[in-house]
């Protein structure tokens, strides 16, 4: 029997090299297309040179190249994608162009070649939603077009909805995530990710700056975790044609994060809060809770989220600490 071969776009980012590394544990074997405009190659250079790894440095835009790996490929998963609020706020048209330009692109040549592939989406889609927890069929609302912090969500929806036109269309097997905070070893503060933020603040000994008054909430998950739950939607059947959560469902204010932060660092420093405004300039808003239902995730595929907060924070200290591991 032939080794299994997966492809993932975006697969030198952070959940990109979590996942090519445990599809690798599987004997499974992976080429990772990345144009590192957010991902690294310190992700996944301790990879290259191995004979099931294949790293290529260009763009989903290579249409003609990504219908080539497609081809080749038994699975297909697509992260490639504009991440984090800052990027997002910073290089407004990169973002929708590269969100449902890139999932368009995949998308049809995954039709093409029949193709199972997962599509990760992302909690910004629930929009100002107030029913706690966050349930896949939820309707949703997002603010007006002219404040821009909504275009991710809505580029975002776009890909989903595009997805699910194609399994509705041609019974093409793809699944969509919706991920909520994913965190771990390899991610960065340089987009805005808070919980590697506030740790590099505190190993720094500088100040945590709080956005907002901090009494927002959210809940984060290990990549671990996540990737664990990628693989397995993918190759689950009865995912196709679904919106699943991904994530913890552990809720904690930014307050809160940041007294735990300084407390498992024995960090000295102190918390600052500053204006959304003075955060990101004009046109921001914020939710006050995300918090996935994960019923849906664990009756398809038995998901359970294994590592908490503390161990979130534990990990992503020692990588900040030691870089490169």
């Amino acid at each position: 029997m032939s080794q299994q071969h997966a492809f993932i776009t975006g697969g030198a980012g952070f959940i990109g090299s979590h996942l090519a590394e445990r599809l690798l544990s599987d004997g499974i074997a992976v080429t990772l297309l990345d144009n590192l405009s957010t991902g690294s190659y310190s992700n996944i250079s301790h990879l290259e040179g191995r004979k099931d790894v294949n790293l290529l440095i260009d763009t989903v835009f290579n249409e003609s190249l990504v219908a080539e790996l497609i081809r080749d490929s038994d699975l297909v998963f697509h992260l490639a994608s504009a991440v984090g609020v800052k990027l997002i706020m910073e290089r407004p048209v990169e973002t929708i162009e590269t969100i449902f330009g890139a999932t368009e692109v995949v998308l049809r040549n995954c039709s093409r070649f029949r193709k199972p592939v997962l599509v990760t989406s992302t909690s910004e889609v629930y929009g100002k939603g107030t029913s706690i927890p966050f349930r896949e069929d939820d309707d949703v609302v997002t603010g007006p077009t002219s404040k821009h912090r909504w275009a991710y969500a809505c580029a975002k929806s776009l890909d989903e909805f595009l997805a699910l036109a194609h399994w509705r269309q041609s019974r093409l097997p793809v699944s969509v995530v919706r991920l909520f905070n994913t965190v771990g070893p390899r991610q960065t503060g340089q987009y805005g990710m808070v919980v590697p933020r506030f740790i590099e603040a505190a190993l720094a000994g500088d100040p945590i700056v709080v956005h907002g008054d901090g009494s927002q909430a959210r809940c984060f998950a290990h990549v671990a975790d996540v990737v664990d739950g990628l693989v397995r939607c993918l190759q689950t059947p009865d995912c196709y044609g679904q919106v699943m959560n991904l994530g913890n469902d552990e809720e904690t204010t930014i307050n809160e994060l940041a007294g735990r932060v300084i407390q498992n660092t024995g960090s000295s420093s102190q918390i600052h809060q500053i204006t959304y405004q003075e955060a990101y300039g004009e046109g921001f808003e914020d939710m006050q809770r995300r918090v996935p239902c994960l019923e849906r995730a664990r009756r398809l595929i038995n998901y359970q989220p294994k590592r908490d907060l503390d161990r979130i924070i534990g990990d992503v200290a020692a990588c900040v600490a030691k870089p490169g591991s």
